[in-house]
């Protein structure tokens, strides 16, 4: 388990507390007013065929040319909302602090406008915080937009904590493991996926709580020097 989640041997206070953070968070009820979201992001390499793919006879496997020509990156961020089984995935050519602010506004705005507060569970990026906001948006907006947000960040190195990894892992093996070249290709496919996976509407049950992380995970607590 320490190896598939890149868990370090001796976590600090901080990582337990940050962990025992998130994972309350998971464990409250469903709320409209203020709905639980998870956040991630990722790039996808857009790569082209240097020859054109020889397609399937019979007799004959389709066959692919191993050499590619690099076409730039595309960004992804990907929200996810567990408890009701909705996600959305916004492709871009950037994810700086400026772009994952106007994501902050298009949740706040256009997906959740009727919510009190969005319970926003992500990464400790340094461009994930409510500063990235009034780099984007003047002070008045940015404000505004921050006091929407209750902001809690997985610890480093315990990004398994974020359930939009999960669904980021999900978009990926379908999706996004092959030759992509256009960004339209690659908001095509995601905008599929994305239909598909909402019509579905399957929540996530995340069932490590607290109480079972102080006991299969002890490994991770400091040790208290009686």
């Amino acid at each position: 388990m320490k190896e598939q989640w890149c868990i370090p041997p001796a976590a600090s206070g901080e990582f337990v507390w940050r962990m025992e953070d998130v994972l309350e968070v998971y464990h409250r009820p469903y709320d409209p007013k203020r709905p639980q979201i998870c956040l991630d992001e990722t790039t996808k390499q857009l790569v082209g065929e240097t020859r054109v793919p020889l397609p399937a006879r019979p007799g004959q496997p389709a066959r692919v040319d191993y050499e590619y020509a690099r076409k730039g990156v595309a960004s992804l961020f990907l929200a996810c909302e567990p408890l009701r089984g909705w996600r959305h995935v916004w492709v871009g050519d950037r994810r700086t602090a400026v772009d994952w602010a106007h994501v902050i506004k298009d949740l706040v705005d256009v997906h959740y406008p009727d919510a009190e507060k969005l319970v926003l569970v992500e990464d400790n990026l340094n461009t994930h915080t409510p500063g990235s906001l009034y780099a984007a948006f003047p002070p008045a907006e940015a404000k505004r937009l921050a006091d929407k947000l209750e902001l809690h960040y997985t610890p480093k190195h315990g990004s398994w904590l974020d359930i939009a990894e999960i669904e980021r892992s999900a978009l990926a093996r379908p999706c996004l493991d092959r030759r992509l070249d256009d960004p339209a290709v690659v908001r095509k496919e995601v905008g599929a996926w994305e239909a598909r996976r909402n019509a579905q509407g399957a929540p996530v049950a995340w069932r490590l709580t607290t109480a079972d992380a102080r006991i299969k995970l002890t490994h991770l607590y400091p040790s208290i020097d009686s």
